[in-house]
């Protein structure tokens, strides 16, 4: 495509207006879109955006998108005992699927943002007679938002661009001193946007308005050491919060929403080596097994050595050695070296 429209997503900080500012010297019809959820703590000042770009910044409501897609499944997944990733669902339903739909509906061919991660377009595969896109890592280790974007399907990564993909988090602070430019917001965005205070379990029960129902605390051996208040306060691998003496810390080992009780454990009874995966988005070749791959089960994980086993939709992922707190909700990640093969919900 000779001269594509490129529509850059403006959040005000730095990666956003480095991206932006890259954007504008290397095509030659850019413009910036700004999205709402309804939960900021104040509005952004697109003049002020405006006039570092230099080009027009279009606000776009989606608080209405944000909270049927993103906030009720995070409350509803808190409520099934499991543990939320909102990060992953608000990028590839709202930034790549209702902002990327905005954005097109407004000329853009693509929609770029200040992500650190990587995509390789394309790649081609010649027994189907297709190409698609892939995602890799990003090239700083410390700021690779690769897990983030994981559940982007194909289709979606055609569509976008990352103008921070062979940039350092350091690189890009030194851009924005050369080219003047100042960051509207300071501070580094947070996973959970949307929760000001930190204080999970009240968002849940102000967004239910139910009341926290109590219930028994159980050991490893089936012995009721203690009672909870409410099972939205817990996920798996937690040790806050439990208030039960004993002769070392417990963890909670499961949330037993059926039966409204937790299941704790000591530390060293957290590990496991293999779990059951669902919804899986995946962009590789397409052996029922694969071994020797890099799997990571939160963002925070170093990930390590398993063997992934598909089947459709659905899989199990059995790790060389155990691995603590795999907690139902969250994502696993499938790796090969930088690429990033596919990830899926853990069951």
């Amino acid at each position: 495509m000779k001269n594509p429209v490129i529509a850059v997503a403006l959040s005000g900080g730095v990666d956003s207006l480095v991206s932006g500012y890259l954007l504008k010297l290397k095509y030659k019809h850019v413009f910036g879109v700004h999205f709402t959820t309804g939960y900021e703590k104040k509005p952004v000042d697109l003049t002020l955006l405006e006039k570092q770009m230099g080009f027009p910044v279009t606000d776009i409501d989606l608080s209405k998108e944000f909270e049927k897609k993103v906030i009720q499944y995070f409350v509803q997944t808190y409520l099934e005992g499991k543990t939320p990733n909102p990060c992953i669902i608000c990028n590839k339903e709202i930034k790549f699927g209702e902002l990327l739909r905005h954005a097109q509906n407004m000329g853009a061919h693509f929609l770029a943002t200040g992500h650190y991660a990587t995509i390789v377009n394309p790649i081609s595969f010649p027994d189907k007679k297709i190409s698609r896109c892939y995602l890799e890592k990003g090239s700083d280790p410390l700021k690779d938002q690769s897990y983030f974007l994981s559940m982007l399907s194909g289709k979606q990564l055609e569509k976008i661009i990352f103008p921070l993909a062979g940039m350092t988090k350091e690189e890009v602070k030194r851009f924005a001193r050369s080219k003047h430019l100042e960051p509207i917001h300071l501070s580094e965005s947070q996973d959970i946007c949307f929760i000001h205070d930190n204080n999970f379990p009240r968002f849940v029960l102000q967004k239910q308005e139910i009341a926290p129902n109590h219930g028994n605390i159980i050991d490893h051996d089936g012995k009721i050491v203690g009672r909870h208040k409410g099972l939205h306060k817990f996920t798996i691998g937690q040790r806050r919060g439990i208030d039960c003496p004993a002769k070392e810390p417990y963890y909670v080992k499961q949330v037993d929403v059926k039966n409204n009780v937790l299941r704790v454990c000591f530390k060293k009874d957290l590990g496991r080596k293999k779990f059951k995966v669902g919804q899986i988005n995946w962009n590789f070749s397409d052996p029922k097994t694969i071994p020797e791959i890099i799997t990571k089960i939160r963002y925070s994980h170093k990930g390590a050595v398993s063997t992934l086993t598909l089947n459709g939709s659905c899989g199990e992922v059995v790790f060389n050695e155990p691995q603590s707190a795999i907690t139902p909700g969250q994502t696993a990640v499938f790796y090969k070296d930088a690429r990033v093969l596919g990830a899926g919900i853990i069951q």
